[in-house]
């Protein structure tokens, strides 16, 4: 019995002891993140007496150095090396002494001593590079790290320790270098490298020198594709596209690639609005053959890359009737069947906006919904846009009909949501304001935040410009102009929001007008006057319902097509900060925060 209680006392006496040594380690923890190093000495020192514990050693003597008790921290220091001259914590502590005194002869002695007498043991490098890191010497951690690869005769080893210290350093260079020299014998890096060299790299000068290390590589090792990869990657960064094109068909050439990785890239220009670079991109596919599997989805790609490049205002009249050649072409070879809607749709679209053939767009509308086999949406769609040819044939009734039907169809659903907006915007365009913002009001409440956003815009704008009979002639005035636009007609359309101030002088549709002509300038490319009428409208009409719109759009065209990321920074900023509620707050924080560098995961 007596045995037995003696034995539960030890056991008690041990446990409280372990509860002890635990309190006082995470009290010392506490004081020592806390900057309170005298407090943290003190524990830290009973803790290290009493468990050798190199860990304690070290937190205990950098407190001894913060509390610059120099000579007390080198006599511990000569005293623990006499007593294990081979524990590195304790060499390399007398060395930061040195340090501290000033003494840097002498410290930089005892660290290449350190280096210089690495074991060939990865544990211990390992351990010496820490010690480094605990202290912030990160230049003699990487020292630590490249010595202990000619120590172990191995190139390979260490490189995620040395990737995280340059960039933690955003030492630019040497993490170009590392991820370089690492990426051929180890090809899984390189969505990481693209991840953190997309957040460190800031500028041109930056990703300069990412472009010269790989030239300079590919030049001495031409079959390392993994350097042509990340290339391609910095000219995409940078929005080089031509020089992008021009590597990947080499690289297609030099492996003899059936089109895959080119075809794929060529729909990131065409996301990007790199029209061109991406129709020159399917051509080249398209080149290889039609026994290349990728030959009628390239062929395809192509000519809607023309589409977009025609209705952005880059293309002459020429150019859209060979597109719309190209379309009849692929509609004759293929027939009318539910795979060449797409090429139908785009046909009825350039007879009716650019080709000036509107009884064809309507006849080629009619045609494709008479396809079997379409979805139900893709018919209340193309509807939709029948309805519109029918408006440009000064039939709006049919119009109005067809609006009506697919907005019964779809009844809350997207497409149902469109056709009421539609209908809504022709009683607009007819001057019907009551009837249409009677529409829009109903739409405020979608669940299409697009379709609410226009709604509403368009139930205000009524709302605000009949105070008077000056502002009512005005919107029709302004109504007018819209037709005009949306006939595709935009020089009309300026001249017509032009002479609404003469006629109408002190009307209260600045802004609306204001925004209307940047829609134009925007369609036909005139990029400068986009920017000069959004710029005169978010300076003095602050209290817009189009401020918001305003300012996203002046930021898209900085960060798009003047590639002014700075000013793009400082538009979306200003959107997030003064317009917290808009629409287009989430879409300019996700931007912003790229532009910024962050790695959003996007």
């Amino acid at each position: 019995m007596k045995k037995l209680i003696l034995a539960l006392f030890f056991c008690y006496a041990s446990f409280l002891c372990s509860a002890q040594s635990n309190a006082d380690e995470g009290l010392a923890f506490q004081y020592y993140q806390q900057g309170q190093y005298q407090e943290a000495s003190i524990l830290l020192e009973k803790l290290f007496n009493t468990t050798k514990n190199d860990t304690y050693f070290d937190l205990y003597y950098t407190s001894l150095i913060k509390l610059k008790k120099l000579e007390e921290a080198e006599k511990i220091a000569k005293k623990l090396i006499k007593q294990n001259p081979k524990n590195l914590h304790y060499t390399m502590a007398i060395a930061r002494v040195y340090q501290e005194k000033g003494q840097l002869d002498a410290a930089n002695k005892a660290y290449m001593e350190t280096l210089n007498n690495l074991p060939a043991d990865e544990f211990k490098i390992r351990e010496v590079a820490n010690i480094f890191y605990s202290f912030q010497a990160y230049d003699l951690a990487i020292s630590t790290f490249l010595q202990g690869r000619k120590v172990l005769n191995n190139e390979k080893i260490f490189t995620y320790e040395l990737l995280s210290i340059y960039r933690y350093k955003k030492d630019k260079n040497m993490l170009v270098q590392e991820y370089i020299n690492a990426l051929p014998q180890m090809p899984e890096l390189l969505p990481q490298a693209e991840s953190v060299l997309s957040s460190v790299l800031e500028d041109n000068a930056d990703y300069l020198i990412l472009q010269a290390a790989l030239l300079k590589k590919i030049q001495k090792e031409p079959q390392t594709e993994i350097y042509t990869k990340l290339l391609i990657w910095q000219y995409l960064q940078q929005q080089e596209y031509e020089m992008a094109l021009r590597q990947l068909i080499a690289q297609d050439k030099r492996i003899k690639d059936d089109g895959a990785i080119l075809f794929n890239t060529a729909n990131t220009f065409l996301a990007n609005q790199a029209y061109t670079t991406a129709i020159k991109a399917f051509e080249y596919i398209v080149s290889k053959g039609k026994e290349n599997p990728y030959f009628l989805s390239a062929r395809i790609e192509m000519i809607g890359a023309k589409y977009q490049l025609a209705i952005t205002g880059q293309f002459d009249n020429k150019a859209i009737t060979d597109l719309g050649a190209e379309y009849t072409a692929i509609i004759d070879e293929y027939g009318k069947t539910a795979q060449t809607v797409f090429a139908m749709k785009k046909l009825a679209n350039l007879q009716a906006y650019y080709l000036n053939d509107l009884s064809k767009a309507e006849k080629t509308l009619e045609d494709a919904l008479a396809i079997n086999g379409l979805s139900a949406a893709e018919t209340g769609q193309m509807k939709l846009d029948l309805g519109d040819i029918y408006i440009l044939t000064q039939q709006p009734w049919e119009a109005f009909l067809i609006y009506e039907q697919v907005a019964k169809q779809f009844e809350n659903q997207a497409v149902g949501n469109e056709a009421h907006f539609r209908s809504a915007k022709l009683s607009f365009y007819q001057g019907n304001f009551s009837y249409a913002k009677s529409q829009a009001d109903v739409l405020k409440a979608s669940t299409s935040q697009l379709i609410a956003n226009d709604a509403l815009n368009l139930s205000l704008m009524i709302s605000d410009n009949l105070q008077s009979k000056t502002d009512s002639n005005a919107l029709k005035m302004y109504a007018d102009a819209e037709m005009l636009e949306f006939r595709n007609l935009p020089a009309k359309a300026l001249t017509k929001l032009d002479s609404i101030a003469l006629a109408f002088p002190n009307n209260s549709l600045t802004d609306d007008i204001l925004m209307a002509k940047s829609r134009i300038y925007i369609k036909t490319n005139d990029i400068n006057n986009a920017v000069k009428v959004l710029k005169e409208l978010i300076d003095q009409q602050e209290t817009s319902l189009w401020a918001d719109d305003a300012l996203f759009t002046l930021a898209d065209l900085y960060e798009r097509n003047l590639k002014n990321n700075e000013e793009a920074k400082i538009l979306y900023q200003k959107l997030i900060n003064d317009y917290p509620g808009s629409m287009f707050t989430t879409e300019a924080r996700k931007r912003f925060r790229k532009l910024r560098g962050d790695n959003i995961g996007t």
